[in-house]
């Protein structure tokens, strides 16, 4: 029987997955998808295209689950709240402004912290207050 409760290593096998999604889509090392698919534009294989059927299967997953749970007023306080974060970091000398790979990790490792936090905000909220989210399902009888 999976146990019910929701652990800090919940969150984090959610955050790797949000990771690896984000990251196998586009980094600024020239290893993604996106780095792949633009070097085979003239030879465009089944291989490419399965990958990007894979990945888009997961960016719908996080996003719908992002969306449903943290809806449009919760997403842009994660925003806020990462993108203040940034500028925390930068604003402390921590990262240069000019430095503009790094940035761009940072914030490719922040889209994934709001995934994560998006697909994993049912579970904190019940943990927070005691309120369970519920799915309501039309019946049609």
């Amino acid at each position: 029987m999976a146990s019910n409760g929701f652990t800090l290593s919940s969150y984090l096998a959610r955050l790797i997955a949000a990771l690896v999604l984000v990251f196998a889509t586009y980094n600024p090392s020239g290893y993604s998808y996106y780095h792949w698919l633009e070097q085979s534009l003239t030879d465009f294989n089944p291989l490419v295209a399965l990958a990007g059927v894979v990945l888009l299967i997961g960016w719908v997953m996080f996003i719908r689950a992002t969306l449903r749970s943290l809806g449009a007023l919760g997403i842009i306080l994660a925003l806020a709240f990462f993108g203040s974060l940034l500028w925390l970091v930068i604003d402390w000398g921590w990262v240069s402004p000019d430095n503009v790979k790094v940035i761009s990790y940072i914030i490719l490792a922040l889209l994934a912290g709001v995934l994560a936090t998006g697909v994993s905000w049912s579970h904190i909220r019940r943990r927070l207050t005691g309120q369970i989210d519920v799915d309501e399902i039309e019946d049609n009888n």
